[in-house]
């Protein structure tokens, strides 16, 4: 939209966005925005809480729909699902990056303040780094990572600490790899096998385009649950079909 929107525009489309967003059942009846702006070039800023990474990546998926929109700033966070001040965020993200095994070989500093702070120096034939900042809840991850997998991972670990709002995944793939629904596909699987509230050996991952759908069988309904978060969790992945059945 080169020439911009006009202010009839605006609010015309500024209405479809209210309506996209409260036709969103995942949202819940209480869900308010705390900010919308529509800019004269068509994008919209959006700001809130939402009650889940499903919630929001859903929101966006309808809002991205709307054919006057040119782009959309997101500053949707999720809720938290525990207190957590951002020192002991940032501790339990550390700690589980040092603890993974698929991360050895790579150096893990954090962000304190305006300091950077060397946490694990990697050994000999050291393949990247993860750096970690926490502000206000949300997890930033930066950094070099071998493998869009690895990659994913690391968002996925941040994703599970419970008072995490957000994760902004800015690590790069080095040397670079082509992403494709068989590489979703890969990363959910290894959330699940990573996730010891899930039994990954019961569970079957198929992935079209960007799309998650799970199936197989499991004992508790909240292991159906947590199987499906770890698919939300995944860089990329736009919308999770749960088919997993229960089986007490």
């Amino acid at each position: 939209m080169s020439e911009g929107l006009t202010k009839d525009n605006k609010a015309e489309v500024e209405s479809k966005v209210r309506a996209v967003l409260r036709s969103e059942p995942r949202l819940g009846t209480t869900f308010h925005l705390k900010a919308l702006m529509i800019e004269p070039d068509g994008s919209v800023i959006l700001e809130g809480d939402v009650p889940s990474i499903a919630a929001k990546k859903l929101a966006l998926e309808k809002v991205a729909s709307i054919p006057e929109l040119t782009g959309i700033v997101d500053r949707l966070h999720v809720e938290r699902a525990t207190p957590m001040g951002d020192d002991e965020i940032r501790v339990h993200v550390r700690d589980a990056m040092i603890e993974e095994p698929a991360f050895e070989r790579l150096e893990i500093r954090e962000l304190v303040g305006e300091q950077s702070q060397l946490m694990r120096g990697a050994p000999q034939g050291e393949r990247g780094n993860i750096d970690i900042e926490v502000r206000d809840g949300i997890v930033t991850l930066n950094g070099s990572i071998p493998g869009l997998t690895s990659k994913r991972l690391a968002g996925v670990m941040a994703w599970w600490v419970p008072g995490v709002r957000d994760v902004v995944n800015g690590l790069e793939v080095d040397p670079p790899e082509e992403d494709n629904p068989d590489m979703i596909e890969e990363a959910v699987r290894v959330a699940l096998e990573k996730d010891p509230l899930v039994n990954a050996s019961q569970l079957r991952v198929g992935v079209r385009k960007t799309w998650v759908r799970l199936t197989g069988a499991v004992t508790a309904k909240a292991e159906s649950e947590a199987a499906e978060r770890d698919a939300w969790c995944v860089f990329g992945v736009d919308n999770v079909l749960n088919e997993i059945k229960v089986m007490p």
